[in-house]
């Protein structure tokens, strides 16, 4: 088993974002970010119609105007904001020193976004963190205007996007009422992201100063991962491999490895598995689904750090 798993993590780390989108780092601005990566269009709203032609009042058709693809059916309260104003407020921050680094889309422009690296590095644990915001926007009425913090781990590019109780990591922005307004809010940003970052410090510093047994690590996989009742012999040995694949995480991979045994430790080998494993079957989207993470935070990896802080 052991070889087996060892593949996972010693063949290569990709990017956190897995590659997705299209790299802009010459961007001197938003609008020329948005041209290079191919979503300088326009969302239109067009009524809905049904099949015998009776107009449904109250709901509209959010459409790319290129190519006529609809990206949601919305309300009328629903208002569209272009992703160059979605956009727009980060050339602010360029002054002082943020950098455009990838721009893309998802599920076929439904979900757009724009990903900025900060100027300033961190040093946590002895280690250098580099703290990265990527703001996303929605056409198809799922969602708002979200702008993320992502730290990163450089030595192995783990994201560590922690849910913290003293510290907010997600801002959104809603597609109603004023959207120019709370746009302009959210320029604030770069501020809540130092206290972010300020916030993440303290958490691992406190995860550094709890020791772990392996048998503890164990326990805490198992709770991590519980094998559901009734589950097929199938469905038992799948989470038996991810448990032995974070464990190996923890007592192998090369950054991990001489680290003292810790929380910490814990906590990065849980945030390596969240960020590069590949899933136990490899979709067509599944590219997709781990930057959904990556921007929203992982479920497994906030059990992981409420697990070890309750303890």
């Amino acid at each position: 088993m052991a070889a087996e798993v060892e593949t996972m993590f010693f063949t290569g780390r990709e990017k956190p974002w897995h590659g997705l989108g299209t790299m802009v780092e010459d961007a001197p601005d938003s609008r020329e970010a948005l041209i290079a990566a191919g979503l300088d269009w326009d969302v239109v709203q067009k009524p809905v119609f049904t099949q015998d032609g009776v107009q449904v009042k109250g709901y509209y058709a959010n459409v790319r105007d290129y190519d006529s693809s609809v990206l949601g059916i919305v309300t009328s309260r629903y208002k569209v904001v272009q992703n160059r104003d979605a956009f727009a407020f980060t050339d602010s921050l360029l002054g002082e020193g943020v950098r455009y680094e990838t721009a893309g889309s998802l599920m076929g422009g439904r979900k757009t976004w724009i990903l900025a690296k900060l100027p300033e590095k961190y040093i946590i644990q002895g280690e250098q963190v580099m703290p990265y915001l990527v703001f996303s926007n929605t056409h198809d009425g799922s969602g708002a205007i979200k702008i993320a913090m992502t730290p990163v781990r450089v030595v192995c590019n783990n994201t560590l996007n922690l849910a913290l109780e003293n510290a907010d990591r997600i801002w959104s922005v809603h597609h109603t009422g004023d959207t120019g307004a709370k746009l302009e809010d959210a320029k604030e940003t770069i501020y809540r992201a130092e206290e972010y970052m300020s916030g993440l410090g303290r958490a691992f510093d406190m995860l550094s100063k709890k020791k772990v047994t392996d048998a503890a690590v164990k326990e805490y996989i198992s709770l991590l991962l519980p094998v559901p009742d009734g589950a097929s012999q199938t469905a038992e040995k799948n989470v038996l491999k991810q448990r032995g694949d974070i464990m190996m995480r923890y007592k192998y991979a090369p950054d991990l490895k001489d680290m003292p045994g810790n929380c910490y430790r814990f906590i990065n080998a849980v945030s390596d598995f969240a960020t590069h494993s590949k899933p136990l079957r490899e979709t067509r989207n599944y590219r997709e689904t781990l930057f959904n993470k990556t921007m929203e935070g992982s479920p497994v990896t906030d059990k992981a750090f409420k697990l070890v802080m309750a303890a």
